[in-house]
């Protein structure tokens, strides 16, 4: 097991919020997370900060806003990290050698965006910033069209699989209605998300707009501490083992529903933890599309290339099924606020494992893995999380 351990979180919900700006987000979940841990700001000896940006607003240098929200850490170092919508998977990573280096006992994980107040036609050009520009820059309905390639892609090999990417909005949505922060808490059933309608048009080639994530304001924190410190800590969960893999970033030079990045994540992830896909309780997964979570079906194991509308067919990701994927609503239901959701992911493993996930709970869960990509399965992070304490 790695060093550093969750002891502490705070989540502001997910939506369109009343909060104008990152730094007002950041506050709020950096003052909750500091109450949850029990610590003060001055036991904090590192942040670590998750903001896309890229134009969602003009004011940048985004690690020093955390200070102007609570001044007592204005002398603690602070870093901003970018990794497109693993943005804060990659600041938790970033965290976690932090403490495992041995050059702080506390780091605070910070995610967060705000992206309702952007027009959405520059939302869409904005999030193009995580494709490869010079040749992906002018592909129709920005990072949906990209997906929409991809899943038109998958049905011309494996064939048409509409009605199980349904299944997927739907079971995320009907977990979702559990989820105090998710930004749609509205179950929609199967029929709905399989009809093209006015209401749930088309987006971008065969995607429907159920299909597609939601665009949210979120932040979400994460305290991590060395395993002495944890140890007298309220709570702990550790971490079993944790792995990042890329891919080449243009979708023109490799196969891109191999999800190659993502198969190698998953499966250092699983190999270092010594334990298998049978051994997890649940899973918490990147599903900015629902073609992505079908494709991550078959990167992370549970099906052969072509056979993941199989798992969901079958009932296996279900929330009552042998390994639920998404009982918090999935980036589908809950939102995705890009610097936020790698950390929120982590945080809802982490109320999963210590029983504090109320109506989102899988019973006994005892092994939870999570999974956050950016780009099209570019960047990829896998994490395990068991509970310590």
């Amino acid at each position: 097991m790695t060093g550093a351990q969750i002891v502490g979180w705070g989540h502001t919900a997910f939506g369109k919020s009343e909060h104008p700006d990152t730094e007002s987000l950041m506050a709020d979940a950096v003052s909750q997370a500091l109450a949850h841990t029990g610590i003060g700001a001055e036991d904090v000896d590192g942040i670590f900060v998750g903001v896309f940006n890229n134009g969602f607003s003009k004011q940048d240098f985004q690690a020093a806003l955390v200070a102007m929200g609570d001044e007592r850490l204005a002398h603690t170092p602070a870093t901003r990290y970018e990794n497109a919508c693993a943005t804060g998977s990659a600041a938790l990573h970033g965290a976690m050698d932090f403490i495992e280096a041995g050059r702080g006992r506390i780091a605070l994980v910070v995610g967060a965006e705000k992206m309702t107040a952007t027009p959405t036609a520059e939302v869409g050009d904005i999030l193009l910033g995580a494709s490869y520009r010079a040749e992906e820059a002018e592909v129709e309905g920005g990072f949906a069209g990209l997906f929409g390639q991809i899943a038109q892609s998958y049905f011309q090999r494996y064939g048409d699989r509409s009605e199980e990417l349904a299944m997927i909005a739907a079971k995320n949505h009907a977990n979702g209605m559990a989820n105090p922060y998710a930004h749609m808490r509205k179950d929609f059933g199967l029929a709905f998300c399989n009809t093209v309608s006015d209401k749930n048009p088309r987006v971008a080639g065969p995607l429907r707009r159920t299909d597609c994530s939601l665009v949210s304001d979120g932040a979400a924190v994460l305290v991590l501490a060395d395993a002495e410190t944890a140890a007298g800590m309220a709570r702990a969960i550790g971490f079993r083992a944790r792995a990042q893999a890329n891919d080449i970033m243009a979708m023109s030079r490799r196969d891109v529903l191999e999800f190659r990045g993502a198969r190698m994540a998953w499966a250092k992830t699983l190999s270092d933890a010594g334990v298998t896909l049978d051994d997890l309780s649940l899973v918490e997964t990147h599903d900015c599309f629902t073609i992505a979570e079908m494709l991550e079906y078959e990167a992370m194991g549970l099906a052969e290339p072509g056979q993941g509308h199989r798992v969901i067919r079958d009932g296996i990701t279900r929330k009552d099924g042998r390994l639920p994927v998404n009982p918090s609503g999935g980036l589908k239901s809950k939102g995705h606020p890009i610097g936020a959701t790698g950390v929120s992911m982590h945080v809802m493993a982490a109320m999963q494992l210590t029983e504090r996930a109320e109506g989102m709970q899988i019973p006994g869960a005892r092994l939870a893995g999570v999974f956050n990509m950016g780009g099209a399965a570019v960047t990829n992070y896998a994490s395990i999380l068991e509970r310590v304490k």
